[in-house]
């Protein structure tokens, strides 16, 4: 069912629209600002070459409040802008509206330093070992490259000897990005951030697509999906490779589903549209492409098989029939994949290298710690290497158990397909030992297109503004001096009240609480 059609803005709701824009919009070049001296900067750092901007890297304590303050001032812009993209309002902000205030907020963080993350060094090392004629999923940087290379100097020291994890697609658009840039690293970083980019374009031009097919206001969707803080501190400013596998599962799930019908439990099938078949086999194989960036997205194809098989005849053979079919595609599109690269299947025994890192904000890594402390206190010794295996492994049967039961709960007509696709990929996620905030956008974004309730907006809000926070930017360890950091979110949270204060004089309806819709 399709969401009823909402008024355009108001007058008084467009000058609203215009502050909240440029809210985002200074939130977004303070954030640039700031990642001059708070960024993760390469070695080499060109920047200190440049007058007056060099003066950022000299002064990291208020370049980190910069740039906390530019997080800020974007994490309660798109809090405002929610308000307008609301289901159930009488007037709401346009898709194009809503696309036009994105490109406004995110074009500052195309040309700035990596933030949050190291992790483009390791795409251009690893993507350089590649194009070098190397295997990347048997050596690190440190053993290809040699320690001294400028492009090993950019890796983080945990991830300098590790195989790259990532699929062989991802690699070889890489090492042509290497064969254009050398050891440009400057240049290597923006044309990451180009590929990263792409991904976020196929994400904008499909959540509102699918949202409009699952009964899910658009422009929410967009909102939520798209405009998340996650995506613009993580997949723009930090260029992740997510960007690109999201961007092709979501892209693949439209595609395959544009000649669907659209049916509900009880319905007799109708014929087979034309071209239905090809769109099918189109959106497997873009699917299988996302999954040849990060292995995350073949899950998609499983969720997207049980669409097909409702489509038909949601029979058990219908099922087995398109399982049949996306196992088919998958697996031509891989093997052609891997011979045509040349870089073969090590990829699927490098697929657990992230979990060689805990993350303070995983709840599996935080529950085996949890257990070597308390073994510790119980004078069992320290135990905590072994318990992480067994909370990983733990997590991933219980992830997959739980994508299981979505599969078929949603080919017996209890769910969405798209929405169990979004709580298996969240499941996957939370339960992996190295979660990290960007993580949580393989659940967000299709969550966003298929889920329509208020209960899931006000928890995917809250998720995101929150944990858009746990993550600082790398730039500086401070000498250790812990007090700096203090000092300067202090700063930053003075300089947002400040900018609230202006935001209540040029339009105070953005500060007050909007009443409640019934939706």
């Amino acid at each position: 069912m399709r969401p009823p059609d909402a008024g355009p803005l108001e007058i008084t709701e467009l000058r609203a629209l215009d502050v909240v824009r440029r809210l985002g919009t200074v939130g977004a070049l303070f954030l640039a600002l700031g990642s001059l001296g708070a960024g993760a900067a390469p070695v080499l750092n060109p920047v200190q070459d440049i007058p007056v901007l060099r003066l950022f890297s000299r002064i990291p304590t208020v370049s980190l409040a910069i740039a906390f303050t530019g997080m800020g001032l974007l994490v309660i812009a798109w809090l405002m802008l929610g308000r307008f993209a609301r289901p159930g309002r009488a007037r709401l902000v346009s898709r194009a509206q809503l696309t036009r205030t994105l490109v406004m907020w995110l074009t500052p963080l195309m040309f700035i330093p990596p933030l949050f993350s190291r992790d483009v060094y390791s795409y251009l090392a690893q993507s350089e070992i590649v194009h070098r004629g190397m295997d990347p999923y048997s050596l690190g940087p440190a053993q290809a490259l040699g320690v001294g290379d400028p492009l090993t100097s950019g890796v983080s020291n945990m991830w300098r000897e590790t195989p790259a994890p990532y699929g062989p697609l991802f690699l070889k658009l890489g090492s042509w990005i290497s064969g254009i840039v050398g050891d440009n690293i400057v240049a290597g970083v923006l044309l990451q951030r180009a590929l990263a980019l792409v991904g976020v374009v196929l994400i904008i031009w499909a959540l509102p697509r699918l949202a409009r097919r699952f009964g899910v206001e658009p422009a929410t969707a967009l909102w939520l999906g798209a405009a998340n803080p996650l995506v613009l501190f993580h997949l723009v400013a930090g260029a992740h490779n997510e960007a690109l596998g999201i961007g092709l599962m979501v892209a693949g799930l439209e595609i395959g589903i544009r000649r669907l019908p659209v049916r509900v439990a009880g319905d007799s099938p109708p014929p087979l549209a034309r071209g239905e078949i090809l769109f099918i086999v189109l959106g497997a194989v873009v699917i299988t492409l996302g999954a040849a960036v990060k292995i995350n997205a073949m899950i998609a194809l499983g969720f997207f098989g049980v669409m097909i098989a409702r489509r038909w005849h949601g029979r058990i053979t219908d099922l087995l029939k398109a399982a049949g079919l996306m196992l088919a595609v998958f697996g031509v599109v891989i093997v052609a994949l891997c011979y045509g690269t040349g870089l073969g299947f090590g990829w699927v025994g490098a697929l657990g290298t992230p979990g060689m890192v805990r993350s303070w904000i995983s709840p599996t890594a935080e529950l085996a710690n949890l257990g070597g402390v308390l073994g510790i206190a119980l004078g069992l010794g320290n135990h905590t290497d072994a318990l992480v295996s067994i909370v990983q492994f733990a997590g991933t049967v219980v992830a997959g158990l739980i994508t299981v039961k979505f599969l078929w709960d949603s080919f017996r007509w209890r769910y969405r397909p798209i929405i169990g696709l979004g709580v298996s990929l969240g499941a996957f996620m939370m339960l992996h030992v190295a979660m990290q905030p960007w993580w949580l956008l393989w659940a967000v974004i299709p969550l966003a297109a298929a889920a329509g309730t208020s209960r899931f907006r006000v928890a995917a809000t809250i998720v995101s503004a929150v944990v858009a926070f746990l993550v600082a930017p790398p730039g500086s360890t401070f000498d250790g001096r812990s007090f700096v950091p203090l000092q300067a979110y202090l700063a930053g949270i003075v300089v947002i009240a400040i900018a609230l204060l202006i935001v209540r004089r040029a339009s105070p309806m953005l500060l007050k609480r909007e009443a409640k819709s019934a939706v």
